[in-house]
């Protein structure tokens, strides 16, 4: 009953040599779902229409002309081109999108989406560290307006806050965003005084955390923060934004969660949408750098996910 994602084409979105965010990633977690079958799928690209739920149309076409003109950058932000980027980029929304399809019509209780770029530091009209469309908060948008979703929690374990997902929902009341991250730290943002705004007050939990953070500190802002706000809110779909660069040894982060860590944090995401959520999850890709921990922890996460 989970469904096991992966479109090839990510492999196609090269950001140059020595770069973290390489298309060996893509490997590398497909690597960890060994034990698992991929779902297949006809893979397909995001329309124009439905990126423009999050995103601005000026900003949809600035990154299509970017890259269609050879630029090696955003001129938004530090997001590396090549030149199939914006297709990889609108198949990864495609397929986030196709999850939430396979969650919501009973095909699947749950979902893994192994997509590159990642999304979660892309706001409305602005791409930067290392992602060009929020998949995340498209998927969420679309589960609303295609399914009925009502309301959506999304959870975010990277290293790193989504701060393109906050800037996103933070004044809309039908979407949780809570954060676990490493602060201060790249991008700057997530204090734990930001909460949203208007009708989405209270509804951006931001849990900041010190560089050496680990099991203790990410899993008491679960059981003391997520767990209570997920019982209020209800939401009618779970959504994870699963970076693993929060894990130990990566290059990018300085956060000691294990393997089993993320194991126990799909547990208890797994819980929330059994609760609340008829079952329904979908996890998608952020970051994580050092191959083999991104190997490790996909393995955790998949297996957590199909028990």
């Amino acid at each position: 009953m989970t469904a096991f994602l992966a479109d090839p084409i990510s492999k196609r979105h090269d950001p140059g040599p020595g770069h973290p965010e390489s298309p060996a990633r893509f490997d590398a977690v497909v690597k960890g779902l060994a034990p698992y079958q991929l779902t297949p799928y006809a893979p397909r690209a995001a329309t124009d229409d439905e990126v423009a739920l999050c995103h601005t149309r000026q900003y949809i076409r600035t990154a299509r002309h970017e890259v269609e003109d050879g630029f090696s950058e955003l001129t938004t932000g530090d997001t590396s081109l090549s030149h199939d980027t914006f297709d990889v980029a609108l198949r990864a929304v495609g397929t986030v999108l196709h999850a939430v399809d396979l969650v919501f019509t009973g095909q699947a209780s749950n979902a893994f989406c192994v997509v590159r770029p990642p999304g979660h530091h892309a706001s409305s009209n602005r791409g930067m560290g290392f992602c060009m469309f929020n998949n995340i908060a498209l998927g969420a948008r679309y589960a609303q307006r295609r399914h009925g979703a009502e309301r959506v929690m999304i959870v975010d374990w990277d290293v790193h806050h989504g701060n393109g997902t906050q800037d996103i929902f933070y004044d809309d009341g039908s979407v949780l965003f809570f954060s676990t991250h490493q602060y201060p730290w790249y991008p700057g943002t997530g204090a734990a005084k930001d909460t949203g705004e208007g009708p989405g007050q209270g509804l951006t939990l931001n849990c900041p955390l010190p560089s050496g953070s680990g099991r203790t500190e990410v899993w008491q802002a679960f059981q003391e923060k997520l767990k209570p706000a997920a019982d209020e809110f209800r939401p009618d779909l779970v959504m994870v934004s699963a970076g693993f660069d929060s894990r130990n040894g990566d290059p990018l982060g300085h956060f000691t969660l294990s393997d089993r860590d993320f194991g126990d944090l799909t547990r208890v995401l797994r819980d929330i949408a059994g609760k609340h959520s008829g079952g329904r999850l979908v996890s998608v890709l952020e970051g994580g750098y050092n191959l083999y921990g991104l190997t490790k922890a996909a393995e955790a996460h998949a297996t957590a996910l199909q028990e």
